[in-house]
């Protein structure tokens, strides 16, 4: 029967306001920028489910050069639950993604029993930290400055190594969305951390949050939000290191709800995830 009523097709621009009608039902951050990056970024490759003419779910897909590739934003109108279009949809980005190596997806504690029997395997926990921003100022001792236009090809070269393939375009997309969000720290000429940030509907995020160590990345924040006071912000932070959530909690920020970084695939993802302390979200990976 759910064969029969629900019809997969390509998502287009036209469906962005639903889209976004079932962000704002979930509580999500995305805005109709981030749903125009998606089909930018893979164009044919997103799916919706739609009934009786109506769109009632989503799922977007992101293949970074085929190294691995990215599942994200399955929402399922709330009326059409429990009909298992969520699983449709999810097998529709498998089909989509079949000759990719590799395969990620953050997921939920409850999601990450389905995506288990789907074969992917747990990578990493993450944290999606949320804090009114208060009490940050600016250090002259702290060597992060704002990023520079001139500075890109060399964040896109230290992003590469870090998040194991090119996201530069992604990047780009940040840096001219928000400015302000975005600094560098150098040593020696040498960039060795950066974050970027975007606008959300609910939030502003920060990440992603590259950094040679604890000390780079907390530098960059503290940077960073002295701009900041009084806004409500995410950072989607990595548990690998125990010193950097200390700190996040110790200048405010609380646990809003956990992740898990899951693949599905053969090999190992590449890159340095142990330098990467806060994701760009778990939409895009």
């Amino acid at each position: 029967m759910l064969d029969d009523a629900i019809q997969l097709r390509a998502m287009t621009s036209a469906d962005i306001p639903v889209g976004l009608s079932l962000c704002r039902i979930a509580r999500w951050n995305q805005v109709e920028r981030d749903w125009e990056l998606f089909l930018r970024l893979t164009p044919g490759d997103c799916r919706v489910a739609v009934k009786a003419g109506q769109v009632v779910g989503t799922v977007t897909t992101v293949s970074y050069q085929n190294v691995f590739s990215w599942i994200g934003m399955v929402l399922v109108d709330p009326a059409e639950r429990r009909q298992g279009i969520g699983t449709k949809l999810l097998n529709e980005a498998l089909n989509v993604l079949k000759d990719q190596p590799l395969i990620g997806l953050d997921a939920t504690p409850a999601g990450r029993e389905v995506y288990l029997k789907l074969g992917f395997v747990d990578e990493c926990r993450l944290s999606r930290m949320e804090a009114v921003v208060s009490g940050f100022s600016q250090d002259e001792n702290n060597p992060a400055r704002r990023m520079a236009e001139a500075d890109l090809p060399k964040v896109f070269a230290l992003d590469k190594n870090v998040f194991g393939a090119d996201r530069s375009l992604l990047l780009q997309r940040m840096f001219a969305g928000a400015r302000e969000l975005a600094w560098v720290l150098l040593r020696e000429q040498r960039i060795i951390g950066f974050t970027f940030g975007r606008h959300g509907f609910n939030f502003e995020q920060l990440g992603p949050i590259v950094a040679e160590n604890v000390q780079t990345a907390t530098h960059l924040v503290m940077t960073c939000l002295a701009e900041q006071s009084g806004k409500r912000f995410l950072v989607d932070a990595a548990h690998h290191d125990a010193e950097w959530l200390r700190w996040l909690e110790s200048v405010g920020f609380k646990e809003q709800r956990p992740f898990v970084r899951m693949f599905r695939g053969e090999g190992r993802r590449p890159g340095l995830p142990e330098k990467q302390f806060a994701i760009l979200g778990p939409e895009f990976g």
